[in-house]
């Protein structure tokens, strides 16, 4: 569960509402939707917001944030995220969004970990030793599918079943079990003890303390063997039909980009909302009719409900000229890869630099920008793979 100590000599630059963080292309805003459960018309908001203050779009991350870009007016943001509702717990603006599994409640899993959201993030936000997390710490509740366990969180929680609940640490069953009961509390002291232990590190993993997390929860916790962790499922994509009947339907987004027209339209399904940390929606609780209508609409206007298309299984940094790190423009290339057929089978990754932003955990090829429509392309092992036009 451990690795060599990563330090860091400056804080993380995570933005929140309240302090955003200057883009080439402006300020970029975060705003925290836990365990990405809304309802459709706050898409309406958050179009009004990128539209006042950003470029128009709503930006969502590999990690299920929220984000606005070219914000240039910072306080009328963050006073206007406010008056929406959207900024309840201000002092923890800037701690890592709650990840959840989007089809909780609605169809298979070992549990409904959706009502578990809400008290874990109510557990954490009441505290104010928690309020200085780093933004890159990662908080998942699995419902025992594994889908948002294979995001390797730093705290999570996994269902078991029988209404019993296991700690995660960096990725990894520890043993601690609690009811359904204790279980926010459970997550609450591995928190506590991560903010006590972590001195300059960002990430569980690369703190090499994930054993001393445990042991402090171990303190006064039973501790039982560790659950393998399950394989996790591919992301849902397309018509679901729930348990009750009901349909969900999971539209991808080329390269985690909502355009605001498109979120309006969205407002108007009066339905509950999941954000997922692959790029997607999921809008649950559908009538067939409503259903239909809303694929025959928006596949046109640009959501994916093809689970085969090839913009879900390409992603993209956000690249030049939003990003000055960037050393290219990562999306144009990798439309033209794909319009192009260009690009190898499997997942693909464009980056813009050596930090890799947004890229899968595993299993992709990698294409690193070295020069203005130039890549180096490796898998994630370092072998090559078959030759490729890099100037895609």
């Amino acid at each position: 569960m451990t690795q060599p100590t990563q330090h860091r000599d400056r804080g993380d630059r995570c933005p929140g509402v309240r302090r955003v963080h200057q883009a080439a292309d402006g300020g970029i805003g975060r705003i925290r939707l836990p365990g990405g459960r809304a309802h459709a018309r706050v898409l309406g908001d958050l179009a009004d917001l990128a539209e006042r203050f950003g470029d128009g779009d709503v930006h969502l991350t590999s990690r299920g944030n929220l984000q606005i870009r070219g914000i240039a007016d910072p306080g009328g943001f963050a006073g206007a995220v406010a008056a929406a509702g959207l900024l309840p717990h201000p002092a923890h603006d800037r701690m890592r969004n709650i990840l959840s599994s989007p089809l909780t409640g609605r169809l298979g899993g070992a549990a409904d970990v959706g009502p578990l959201v809400g008290e874990v993030d109510a557990a954490l936000c009441a505290d104010p030793a928690l309020a200085d997390l780093p933004g890159r710490t990662l908080i998942a509740i699995d419902d025992g599918r594994g889908d948002v366990l294979a995001e390797a969180p730093d705290l999570g929680l996994l269902a078991l079943g029988g209404d019993e609940f296991e700690l995660i640490l960096a990725g990894t069953p520890t043993g601690h079990r609690a009811g359904r009961d204790a279980a926010a509390a459970l997550l609450h002291d591995a928190a506590r003890a991560w903010a006590a232990l972590r001195g300059d590190a960002w990430r569980i993993a690369e703190s090499g303390r994930a054993g001393q997390v445990a042991a402090a929860v171990t303190a006064h916790r039973e501790r039982r063997a560790p659950t393998p962790a399950p394989a996790p499922p591919a992301a849902p994509v397309g018509w679901l039909t729930q348990d009750d009947g009901r349909v969900a339907l999971a539209a991808g987004l080329r390269f985690g980009v909502l355009p605001g027209r498109i979120a309006r339209a969205l407002a108007h399904l009066d339905c509950p909302v999941r954000v997922t940390a692959g790029y997607s929606l999921v809008l649950l609780d559908l009538d067939e009719d409503i259903a239909e209508a809303a694929v025959r609409a928006l596949a046109p206007a640009g959501l994916i409900f093809d689970a085969a298309s090839d913009w879900l299984r390409v992603t993209a940094c956000t690249g030049a000229p939003a990003c000055a790190k960037a050393l290219a423009d990562t999306r144009g290339d990798a439309a033209a890869g794909i319009a192009g057929d260009l690009l190898p089978a499997g997942r693909v990754h464009f980056s813009g630099c050596e930090r890799r932003c947004g890229a899968p955990k595993t299993g992709f090829v990698d294409y690193l920008a070295v020069a203005e429509g130039e890549y180096e392309v490796t898998d994630r092992a370092g072998r090559r793979p078959p030759p490729v036009d890099s100037r895609a």
